[in-house]
């Protein structure tokens, strides 16, 4: 890794890298586990995930505290010769509206320990609030939209133990609001969740969705032998 000259990290949280990738004429995959196993020294949380569709591959969600550290790991794969189709930057958070949450419950969403165990259907969707005439998610009473969100919350909690939602901040930093990745027992508790919840008001009439990935959670070199790259 190339030495830089100072830090550049979140005051409080942790970075958050998503990586979509496809395998170039030649795959180093020797040199794609080194990359994951270094940044995993590191003190960088490296989640790999085989990728079903044409849109990518690999994927490789990354979270540490320090910028750099990450972009060192994408350049690693990339000189190994993965090539980013898509990408996405975030920063892990708690919502203005989980500010009264107990400490305990604060600290999973800006620290997660990932993958969880026993949750290997991955999914990961960009989304962002509308600024639509009648339907301005940013016009709304601060009351309103905390009511909404309560709600919201609610109807995810229904799917504790099936479904680990890890919702990271991104305005300003890539071309949505927020990244969502779901970790499920299976890939039907995805599909559930995602349908049920959008019949909440906070999203039927105020979220609109990016694309999404699908794939299953792997260590890197499964995630590489199952996309034909070892």
């Amino acid at each position: 890794m190339v030495a830089v000259a100072d830090d550049v990290s979140p005051k409080s949280g942790w970075g958050v890298l998503h990586l979509f990738c496809k395998a170039a004429a030649a795959v180093d995959t020797q040199a794609v586990v080194a990359a994951v196993k270094g940044a995993e020294a590191d003190a960088v949380q490296v989640v790999s995930v085989a990728l079903l569709g044409h849109k990518a591959d690999v994927g490789v969600m990354a979270l540490g505290p320090e910028l750099w550290r990450l972009r060192a790991l994408q350049t690693d794969l990339q000189a190994a010769g993965l090539v980013v189709a898509d990408s996405y930057v975030s920063l892990t958070e708690v919502s203005e509206y989980a500010q009264g949450m107990p400490e305990e419950m604060k600290r999973p969403r800006m620290y997660p320990v990932l993958p969880p165990e026993g949750k290997t259907a991955f999914c990961f969707y960009p989304m962002s609030k509308r600024r639509q005439p009648g339907a301005n998610w940013y016009e709304l009473p601060y009351e309103d939209r905390d009511e909404l969100m309560k709600g919201h919350g609610r109807t995810g909690r229904t799917f504790a133990g099936r479904v680990l939602q890890v919702v990271t901040g991104s305005t300003g930093l890539d071309d949505w609001e927020w990244g969502v990745t779901l970790f499920g027992i299976g890939p039907d508790d995805l599909k559930e969740v995602v349908y049920t919840m959008r019949y909440d008001e906070a999203s039927a009439r105020y979220a609109d969705f990016g694309p999404f990935y699908t794939g299953m959670v792997a260590p890197i070199d499964e995630v590489l032998a199952a996309t034909g790259l070892a």
